[in-house]
């Protein structure tokens, strides 16, 4: 058996061809995705970078790890206390040792750990290259290294290889002399101008003021605008962040034709994924992952299995990733573990059918602290702390009308938005009955004053508002300085 893991940051879905995107931003993944099967419904239980990656990696979601942060005491991972063993990640094991101890020879290409301080993803990999450069590598600073490994052990039996690639995360960093294979194609409709200056009259991180999740800093970066102060700038963000995808794609076709070289590339089990989407103007939010909603939360997940699954198979069903990282340990010959979060649906993998949740609960709390419903064809969303934005404090949206979240339905359908709350209430006492801490880590993260990158942000920002004409949001945020909206 062998496994190839791609896990390309910040990749939305419905930025790839195979989930109909209208640019041609992934032949090689499409490809790929037409040989294996696309599940339509997978989420980060929590996002974005770090909280996301302890999840599927441990196995456990948030509320139970205590990893929902990008800093402060929700950024590690919670000790096990007096009950820890000498060598806890085999009393405990992850999804990487998981796979270890079903006989794989698990190698990872990423500097995720030392990008996030992040030491607990070491676990079970029995080599590991950091490529140094903690997250701001491009495809041509991580994919050799992981060609390298493929010439050296494709042949060999029994190995998962793991590969990070960084170039659709802001800033949008694929080479110049890549070009822009997009320029002058269509975008999609949804943003309009009339949209574009409501945003720019508004505020927060991520806004058209402050794009990329900043507080107005100047970008470096040529596919990256400073501001969206027109539709022509926000072509711009599109176009840098499609080209950070097709250019990612084209190194993973430089994967599969090392593996096709080495003649194993037809037995090999493909996963390609990521570990968050990308706003691209939902909820005033542009080039960042600040939310816990459609668009930062729903990721692509697309498993080529051979002799498994379907070829060309859509899944429907409500997935969480970690749901699919325990799928992956079961069809290899492992274990699911007992305090795993994770449930397998490798039986309904092999029958070719779908078989779910009846609803996922998924989190933010590094750019905002808010927890979200995803059931049927709704998103319900809960802020706690919009992290400096202006926020209902509840939002409904018919996701599968509405992806783009444009209208909200909490006032039209309370009844839907009640029954969002409820899921979500149920969820949580069940966590927390199931937990080994008192503390929901998301009250940690509001106790010591919110959200990492907007913690202690308050005045500056306000400042930078009355700055650039906007001081009745000031006003705002001084006496609502969670940003919610009752």
């Amino acid at each position: 058996m062998r496994i190839l893991y791609i896990d390309i940051d910040t990749l939305r879905a419905d930025h790839l061809g195979c989930y109909g995107y209208l640019r041609d931003t992934s032949p090689n993944i499409d490809r790929l995705a037409a040989d294996g099967v696309r599940l339509e419904n997978c989420y980060v239980s929590d996002a974005p970078c770090l909280p996301s990656r302890a999840s599927t990696f441990s196995q456990r979601f948030g509320i139970h790890s205590g990893v929902v942060n990008h800093g402060g005491l929700a950024a590690d991972m919670r000790p096990t206390g007096r009950e820890r063993p000498f060598c806890e990640f085999r009393k405990r094991p992850g999804f990487i040792q998981s796979l270890a101890m079903a006989g794989l020879y698990p190698v990872s290409v990423s500097p995720f750990a030392a990008r996030h301080s992040a030491w607990w993803f070491c676990e079970g990999w029995r080599e590991m290259y950091n490529t140094g450069l903690n997250g701001g590598e491009s495809a041509e600073q991580v994919v050799p290294v992981a060609l390298d490994w493929i010439d050296r052990n494709a042949e060999r039996d029994n190995w998962m290889l793991h590969v990070n690639i960084w170039d659709p995360h802001t800033p949008y960093r694929a080479p110049e002399e890549f070009g822009n294979p997009f320029a002058g194609e269509p975008i999609e409709d949804w943003y309009t101008e009339e949209m574009r200056q409501r945003q720019w009259d508004g505020f927060g991180p991520g806004s058209p003021q402050e794009p990329g999740g900043g507080y107005g800093q100047a970008s470096t970066k040529p596919r990256q605008p400073s501001q969206v102060a027109s539709m022509g700038d926000y072509r711009k963000f599109i176009d840098g962040y499609d080209c950070g995808i097709r250019y990612a794609d084209e190194w993973c076709g430089r994967i599969f034709k090392a593996l096709a070289d080495k003649g194993v590339l037809d037995d090999t089990i493909v996963i390609i994924t990521s570990d968050h989407g990308e706003g691209m103007g939902e909820l005033n939010v542009i080039a960042d992952h600040a939310v816990a909603d459609q668009s930062v939360s729903r990721v692509p997940m697309i498993i080529r299995w051979p002799g498994l699954g379907s070829k060309g198979r859509v899944d429907a069903a409500l997935h969480y990733q970690t749901d699919v990282a325990a799928t992956i340990v079961e069809l290899a010959g492992g274990k699911v573990a007992d305090h795993w979060d994770g449930r397998s649906f490798a039986d309904a993998f092999r029958a070719s059918a779908d078989s779910g949740r009846d609803s996922l609960v998924v989190s933010q709390c590094c750019w905002s602290v808010m927890r979200s419903v995803r059931w049927g064809d709704y998103m319900y969303l809960h802020p706690y702390h919009t992290g400096l934005k202006q926020m209902p404090s509840r939002m409904l949206f018919n996701v599968a009308e509405d992806p783009h979240e444009l209208v909200n339905l909490a006032d039209t359908e309370p009844h839907l938005a009640d029954r969002g709350e409820a899921i979500l209430s149920a969820w949580t006492e069940e966590m927390m009955k199931t937990s080994e801490h008192r503390e929901d880590p998301l009250w940690t993260v509001m106790r010591e004053g919110g959200p990492y990158h907007t913690r202690d942000m308050l005045g500056k920002y306000c400042w930078r508002l009355g700055e650039t004409g906007r001081a009745q949001h000031a006003e705002f945020l001084e006496k609502h300085p969670t940003g919610l909206v009752e």
